[in-house]
């Protein structure tokens, strides 16, 4: 019911004006879904090409408006920045065909990231794999390794976690940064090895885990600082929030919550990360059993980021289960704020 809602006003081209590119299309001519299974499997009429500065500007400002958690804003525009990404690709050549490629895998990593957090495996599928095929197109290796991260989250979500962790550990050993490297190289080969080190934690090993964030924090130790190179908000901090993550999903819920009393959630350089974070906080606690805690921590994940809350199906499950435990009405607002993220009081 959340995608529906939340991708019903998704207008295809008619919508993305949202993210600065013109509209060529009437509303009416695109799926009642929002305009991605058209553009994915019918390519509605009207696409058609712009200059690269100007879809280089959109896709730029789609990406950050998924990092700032402005999923009502991206929405709007996404589907048509899809179409006329692969359109401008499709009229390019040269050189600009290259750019163009990785711009449009750009888009569709972007549209991938969006449809996980709608739980929407099938849509991450597809938009992760056409952005692998982009990437490998435009010759870009790190615009390739940032889509198959996006296609080791859907393998992982969807019960294949060691196809996942090899496909990372993989990508990484193309790309691990020799003496040289550049501050992109090394976002995204941390970016890499963190999100292993998450999937190998979901698989029950412990030891690979450990191994990997530490292989991670290595990396964001050189790269020295917070950063937000090629939209990875990798650094230190990102580091420190994943084994936050990495502690709750296998389980060690004071270990999760040490880590995430050791970090300052006001360093995390991106809204969608921060309520990522207190979200696990939530989680940890409340397979800790302290309901008043974890609803504090979801409070405060709404704050950080609402649509993050308003849309996560853990959050729903979380807000379900506080309201059947709280007979007493111990916890002030819960009604309202299960009101607010769309789950029955």
């Amino acid at each position: 019911m959340r995608r529906r809602e939340l991708l019903a006003g998704a207008t295809g081209l008619a919508g993305a004006a949202a993210l600065g590119l013109p509209a060529r299309v009437s509303a009416r001519t695109l799926s009642p879904v929002g305009g991605l299974d058209a553009v994915l499997y019918g390519a509605p009429p009207g696409a058609a090409p712009v200059a690269l500065p100007a879809l280089r500007a959109a896709v730029t400002k789609a990406r950050a408006c998924f990092q700032a958690a402005r999923y009502d804003h991206l929405h709007r525009g996404l589907a048509g920045l899809l179409a006329t990404a692969a359109a401008t690709r499709d009229h390019a050549d040269g050189p600009d065909a290259h750019i163009a490629g990785a711009l449009l895998a750009d888009a569709y990593i972007t549209a991938s990231h969006f449809m996980i957090k709608l739980n929407d495996d099938q849509l991450a599928w597809a938009t992760a794999d056409r952005a692998v095929q982009a990437a490998e197109a435009a010759g870009d290796p790190l615009v390739l390794a940032d889509a198959r991260r996006a296609v080791a989250t859907v393998l992982r979500r969807t019960g294949r976690p060691g196809m996942a962790r090899d496909l990372l550990l993989a990508t990484a050993g193309q790309i691990e940064p020799g003496g040289d490297a550049t501050a992109e190289q090394l976002s995204m080969y941390g970016t890499l090895l963190q999100v292993a080190a998450y999937t190998a934690a979901v698989d029950g090993d412990r030891h690979a885990a450990r191994e990997y964030i530490t292989e991670a924090k290595a990396a964001a130790d050189r790269l020295g600082h917070d950063a937000n190179h090629r939209f990875t908000a990798f650094g230190p901090t990102n580091v420190a929030l994943y084994q936050v993550s990495i502690a709750q999903v296998l389980g060690d819920s004071g270990t999760a919550i040490e880590h995430a009393k050791a970090l300052d959630p006001a360093a995390i350089p991106t809204a969608e990360r921060r309520g990522r974070y207190w979200i696990d906080v939530a989680r940890a606690y409340h397979q800790w059993g302290r309901p008043e805690a974890c609803y504090k921590a979801l409070r405060t994940a709404e704050r950080a980021a609402p649509a993050e809350v308003r849309y996560r199906p853990p959050v729903h499950r979380m807000t379900e289960d506080l309201l059947r435990a709280d007979n007493r009405n111990a916890l002030p607002g819960l009604r309202a704020f299960a009101a607010r993220v769309g789950v029955p009081a």
